[in-house]
């Protein structure tokens, strides 16, 4: 462990320590009484941080006075500048002693949520808040010593974003519109003048990257529909990507050089985005950008849209029937209705799962998409 994580833990735990003895001694808030200020604590990436969006406006909708805080992952944060339902983020690594003093600073919170990992519990705690909720967790683990309060997991299929918004009591949030969410400020970058599309190539894992050839298909055809066609992927490896498909540099190509916020602007102008299920498929949601979302792994019933997008343009290509999509965990969790695959590089090494999906059927799903 580095020296910087280490700090960070035992700051946390020193911290988390002397506040559960501070809350004891002091004489508690009436629980009943609506909070005033709201911690949501998480280190999540892109995709699951920006279906925490229900919870963020069930909780303005019913606390319009109380004062949002949301840590974020520190490449996120430019995201959430225009304050979306009134919330503020802190960017937030838990290797920083820094971004730990920071939400030190802020301490004293009415109500603190934990959608994913209960091991916050003890930032939460750290931050002094007075309630901690978080989902049920049958694991034996420290993080869930310090919740208060617990919330169990649907029985029934559900998206992550509608399971994130019951830690709060109350009714479900009406449906998402873009122009609840503004955007954010970016730097200058080159896009096209007309009518584009963007297919994003990359992912988080080589299980869920499509074929070559696919990819290749789909330009074409929407270069015969009067699209220009611009190729995104992450930075690092996933840029090789782009040199395997289009090797002849006949696209506009944005391999890896673009931040979160200059990807926003260039999804929010594209005639239609075509993915894998990966962060950047949420961002078209976000944005309401039509999304065709390659699911290959994953869960289109998790990371679908669910009752909060569901009026968002977009749709799931997916193969039901692959045996091998059997694990069940949702976040550490077991949970009997979930659907999905983990399996590493070493465990699986010919992702039929993404492998089975034909450009026949992205292409239809754009034709009805497009069609609407």
């Amino acid at each position: 462990m580095s020296r910087g994580r280490f700090a960070a833990r035992a700051a946390t735990v020193s911290w988390a320590a002397w506040h559960t003895l501070a809350r004891a001694l002091r004489a508690r808030r009436d629980p009943g009484a609506a909070p005033r200020r709201i911690l949501i604590a998480h280190h999540l990436l892109l995709g699951d941080t920006l279906m925490l969006t229900a919870l963020l406006k069930k909780l303005r909708l019913l606390h319009p006075r109380a004062e949002i805080v949301m840590t974020v992952p520190r490449a996120l944060a430019p995201l959430y500048a225009g304050r979306p339902y009134g919330v503020e983020t802190l960017p937030f690594d838990p290797r920083e002693p820094s971004d730990l003093r920071a939400l030190r600073a802020k301490r004293g919170f009415d109500l603190a949520l934990l959608p994913a990992e209960n091991r916050y519990s003890w930032l939460a705690r750290a931050a002094a808040s007075e309630r901690i909720v978080a989902f049920e967790d049958p694991r034996a683990k420290p993080g869930n010593w310090l919740v208060t309060e617990w919330r169990r997991y649907p029985e029934t299929p559900a998206a992550f974003g509608d399971i994130a918004a019951t830690l709060v009591e109350g009714p479900p949030p009406p449906p998402y519109a873009p122009a609840e969410w503004p955007a954010p400020p970016c730097a200058p970058f080159e896009r096209p003048s007309g009518a584009y599309c963007v297919l994003h190539l990359g992912a988080s894992t080589m299980h869920k990257h499509w074929n070559p050839a696919h990819w290749r298909s789909l330009a074409r055809w929407a270069e015969g529909r009067g699209f220009a066609v611009v190729l995104t992927s992450g930075p690092g490896a996933e840029a090789e990507l782009v040199r395997q498909i289009d090797p002849e540099e006949r696209y506009a190509a944005h391999p890896g050089t673009l931040d979160l916020a200059q990807l926003w602007a260039l999804v929010a102008g594209a005639a239609f985005l075509v993915c894998p299920d990966t962060g950047v498929a949420h961002l078209g949601r976000i944005v309401g950008t039509p999304t065709v979302a390659l699911f290959g792994p994953g869960s289109p019933v998790v990371s679908g849209p669910g009752e909060f997008w569901r009026a968002s343009p977009f749709a799931a290509v997916w193969e039901e029937d692959i045996p091998c999509r059997d694990q069940d965990l949702l976040f550490g969790r077991p949970l009997a209705w979930v659907r999905q695959c983990w399996r590493g590089v070493d465990q699986c090494g010919n992702p039929v799962c993404m492998h089975v999906l034909g450009v026949e059927r992205v292409l239809e799903a754009l034709e009805r998409l497009l069609g609407a």
